[in-house]
Parts: C-alpha cells; structure tokens; sequence
C-alpha cells in the first residue's frame, strides 16, 4: 500500500522563514563564543530561558495568543525539550572548543538524520531528490571537515552528537505543529528548558552570575534563540521536514565568514568547496519540491 501524498506545502515562504533562522543561529553561535569563558553551558542556557520565558509570555500576551497554551500533549513537549536542551548544551560546549565552521559542519548532518527519521516516524516520502540532496550534503560535510587530517575531539564528538538530538528535536516540533500553536510550542520550550537548566545549576548549591559585560552576549542568545526556534517552528509548519531542515546548510558559509572576520579563523578552500555542493543540493531539493506542490494545487 502506497503512502499517502503529502498536503500542497509552501516551500518559498518555508525557506524564507528559515532564512531568518539562519541568521539568529548565526548571531548565537558568535554570543555563545564570547560567553564560552565566563558561564557554563548549563548557567547560559538558564538565563537564555529566564529571559525567553518572559518574552515569550510579554509577547504572547500582547498578542492575545496566551490562551493558546495548551496541557494535551506535555509528554511530547518534555520529550522535544529534553532533547533539545541536550543538544543545545553539547552544541553550545563544542562552539567553546573547535573552530565555528567545523561546528557547523557537523551539525549539518542533523538534516540527513531528519530525512531517515522523517520517513520512519512522519510518513515523508524519502524520494531519490531528497536522497541526492542528503548525499550531496553529507560529502560537502565531508569535503568541509576532511577525515582523517585531523584527530577526532570531543568537541567534534559533541557537536556531532549535538546533531542527532537537534534532528529528533525537529521531528517532534513538526508532529507538535498539526495541533500546537507556535506561541504553545515556545511556551513549554521555556519553561520546561528553565527548569531542567535550573536543576542542573543548582545540583552543587552554586550558580554564576554574568557579568556587566556578559549581559548583552546573553540577552543575544536569548533573542536569537527565540527568533530561531520561531522561524524554524514556522518552517516546518508550512513544508515537510525533510525539505526545511537541509536550508539550513546556508548557515555554513555565513558562519565561516564571521569566523574569519571575528577570530581570524582560516575560509579554507574546503569549506568553500563543501559549501558549495550543499547550497547545489539543497537548491535542487527545494525546487523539486516547491513544483510538486504547485502541480498538486
């Protein structure tokens, strides 16, 4: 028996919204940097959610979406945010530890991860374009980061995993996206993630206070990982999973140029190289799509 077809999707204004995503991760990997010396993953994932938290329900109450909240599926919640706070831990350690673009690289396999996982557990078609683009994209990934040239670190080994668990994470925000509003979805991102940075802070009586000169690297990973998780959230919501999340190999030559301009971290001709593949692959996978769904209209 065959899959069902996919719903017509909106692949333009999905890859607009992710472009606003990349742009906010961006911007939390460079506070992250500057942040790395002065609090601990944990301690800056606290405050982020500290400040999320009270933007999110500032916002959602001018709005008037706070009723929207919703108790019906808190079991998905934690399971996303578990996830999520896990990944975000490990990406935020490994930004600290090896240089951005490598980082970056890295975590570009979660996109591949969501194609398998997409398939397994949503229902996507794993077509042969999407199944190109991910090849594609995994040996730019390994163009970028060359095998083998170098001795694997923990710092890869962490954003690597960080990955996995960020692909997980989005499979379990497009399931939430069929009966959760986004200002439900960044609700519980918030709370539930303000609760378990709070407990892993607190475990030895003690917890950092930012500095003067923190604060504003702070008050950036906050927003920026508001805006992210609400251009990511709004992605997903209007296109499948497995086309949304490859966009999001982009971030690597935008990352690789901050990197160079802030730390004088070498654009290695690799990096360039890879990133070119990936944008090729993602381009074709995008534009596949997007005819699809407007030959199903």
């Amino acid at each position: 028996m065959s899959a069902p077809e996919a719903p017509p999707s909106n692949v333009p204004l999905a890859a607009l919204w992710m472009s606003g995503a990349v742009i906010a991760f961006s911007s939390m990997a460079i506070a992250g940097r500057e942040l790395s010396t002065t609090l601990s993953t944990f301690e800056l994932m606290t405050y982020r959610s500290m400040i999320g938290m009270v933007l999110v329900v500032a916002i959602a109450a001018a709005c008037g979406t706070l009723g929207q909240v919703k108790t019906n599926r808190l079991r998905d919640h934690g399971l996303r945010n578990i996830f999520h706070f896990t990944g975000q831990n490990l990406w935020f350690w490994a930004v600290g530890v090896i240089p951005l673009s490598q980082v970056f690289a890295l975590e570009f396999t979660s996109p591949l991860w969501v194609m398998v996982l997409a398939a397994i557990f949503l229902g996507e078609r794993l077509t042969w374009i999407k199944a190109l683009a991910g090849l594609a994209g995994f040996i730019g990934v390994l163009i970028v980061i060359q095998p083998g040239s170098v001795p694997l670190s923990s710092g890869m080994v962490a954003a690597g995993a960080a990955a996995l668990a960020f692909a997980i994470t989005a499979i379990f925000t497009k399931r939430l996206t069929r009966d959760q509003s986004i200002t439900c979805i960044l609700f519980w991102l918030t709370a539930i993630q303000l609760v378990l940075g709070l407990a892993f802070c607190l475990y030895d009586g003690t917890m950092a206070w930012p500095s003067l000169a923190a604060w504003p690297w702070v008050i950036v990973v906050a927003i920026s990982g508001l805006v992210a998780h609400f251009s990511l959230t709004s992605a997903i919501s209007l296109a499948p999973a497995s086309v949304v999340m490859p966009i999001d190999f982009v971030r690597l030559p935008v990352i690789g140029a901050l990197a160079f301009v802030l730390y004088g971290e070498p654009l290695e001709w690799s990096v360039v190289l890879g990133a070119a593949l990936i944008f090729g692959a993602n381009y074709l996978n995008v534009l596949t799509e997007h005819r699809r769904s407007q030959s199903a209209r």
